[in-house]
């Protein structure tokens, strides 16, 4: 799905057979201005789907941007002015703030979480634990907060999990058919897979024929061996419960990339309100 889809669906959603409170008390004719007041602190993401919105519902709207994805806000600031038909600011309002609040929470919390692993080299990954259908523009809010996105879907990347290669027969089965089945497709995907301890991990280590490793539920001490046992030949990943009291200790552990499935799945809409002027 991408962007215009997106908002498409949130239009049909929200506005309906028409939004009648407005038709019925707003003149027509009727000119106004509108600006994004911000009342929380936190990093602003979602303008250009907002500008995108605005055009959508009406291509005469004057979209006047302040701000930009990814500044830091404090109650107080102006992200942007709207100007035009009072209907047609009125219906675009509440689909605008449904996803700049989401897309700013999510960028918050993301940076929230970059920070905490500043200094290192390690890379803080979303996850596939998304709201269904509001994928592309969470992943997008991750990167506007400065994480990195993981795959998008099923379809982009390899991922063999516990049950992959518990019900493919084994970590060298799971192996084995994976990079056949790439051939005989002919499809260019990297191959991540996941270790539930060091003794699956050297069975991978035995097989080769991945690009990352996933080091799922790992104690640090065992983490750090793992790290030392790859060596830098595969990229590494560390997932499976890491939060912010703990995500500092694993990148100190020397991974690539550590996951956190909270940046899209427990968040808190940041607080913007669109106000008549």
């Amino acid at each position: 799905m991408d962007i215009n889809n997106l908002i498409e669906m949130a239009i049909a959603e929200d506005i309906g057979s028409g939004d009648h409170t407005s038709l019925s008390c707003i003149p027509a004719d009727a000119i106004g201005k509108a600006q994004l007041l911000v009342k929380e602190k936190g990093v602003l993401a979602g303008m250009e789907v907002a500008n995108m919105v605005f055009q959508r519902i009406d291509k005469n709207l004057v979209f006047n941007p302040l701000l930009k994805d990814g500044d830091f806000i404090t109650p107080g600031d102006i992200a942007f002015t709207v100007e035009g038909s009072n209907q047609s600011i009125l219906k675009a309002e509440r689909i605008v703030l449904n996803f700049m609040q989401r897309m700013s929470g999510i960028a918050t919390k993301t940076h929230y979480y970059t920070q905490l692993i500043k200094g290192f080299n390690t890379k803080v990954l979303d996850t596939r634990k998304t709201t269904p259908g509001l994928r592309l523009i969470e992943k997008m809010a991750v990167k506007i907060g400065g994480g990195q996105n993981h795959r998008m879907g099923l379809y982009d990347m390899i991922m063999i999990k516990d049950n992959h290669i518990d019900f493919a027969g084994g970590i060298k089965a799971a192996i084995s058919k994976t990079n056949a089945y790439l051939k005989e497709n002919s499809l260019d995907l990297k191959i991540e897979i996941e270790a539930r301890n060091l003794t699956e991990l050297d069975e991978i280590l035995a097989v080769g024929n991945v690009d990352v490793i996933m080091l799922d539920n790992f104690s640090f001490e065992d983490m750090r061996t793992a790290v030392k046992k790859i060596n830098g030949k595969y990229k590494t990943e560390a997932s499976g419960g890491i939060t912010e009291t703990t995500i500092r200790d694993y990148a100190a552990c020397g991974v690539d990339f550590i996951s956190v499935g909270a940046l899209t799945h427990q968040i808190n809409s940041l607080d913007l309100s669109l106000k008549a002027i």
